[in-house]
């Protein structure tokens, strides 16, 4: 089985990774107490690559997955320390799940992060997100504290030191 190429966001995405995202959260629409709400903030993703930088995983010429990396500094939510980089937004298309493109796309940004001499990174998650909490788990991510609820699930924010 190959593995999907990573490579870095072009404005010519944006309509691949929205439709990638709004199917990677579908699953997940009667936790949410207003989806019609909730769809609109995932649609924005492309306007993460203003603040960050949207990596893409490609195969065979179809995008299957995406993920923003926020650098160390660049704008972010309050919960979040200014000075830790951030993953935002990891989404891989409910056909190509299974096949290690969303531990790919979080080890990009673990790898950006050490590029930008980061000591830590972080991401905030739900207990909802039953395959990417146990993932990043895995991973070394060990949670910090609470993040807001997003219109009634809870979240928290989860660090991992690099290094």
């Amino acid at each position: 089985m190959r593995s999907p190429m990573l490579r870095d966001y072009r404005a010519d995405d944006a309509e691949a990774i929205v439709r990638v995202a709004l199917a990677a959260f579908a699953q997940f629409e009667q936790h949410y107490s207003d989806w019609p709400l909730f769809t609109t903030h995932v649609a924005k993703m492309p306007e993460l690559a203003k603040t960050g930088e949207i990596i893409v995983a490609e195969d065979g010429g179809r995008i299957v997955g995406a993920v923003a990396y926020v650098g160390p500094q660049a704008p972010k939510p309050a919960f979040f320390d200014p000075a830790w980089p951030v993953v935002r937004m990891l989404v891989v298309d409910p056909e190509a799940r299974g096949k290690g493109i969303g531990r790919q796309l979080t080890e990009e940004c673990l790898r950006r992060a050490e590029r930008d001499q980061a000591g830590v990174i972080a991401l905030h998650t739900t207990p909802i997100m039953t395959v990417a909490l146990p993932m990043y788990l895995r991973m070394g991510f060990a949670r910090v504290g609470e993040a807001p609820d997003i219109l009634g699930v809870p979240y928290a924010v989860y660090v991992k030191r690099l290094g």
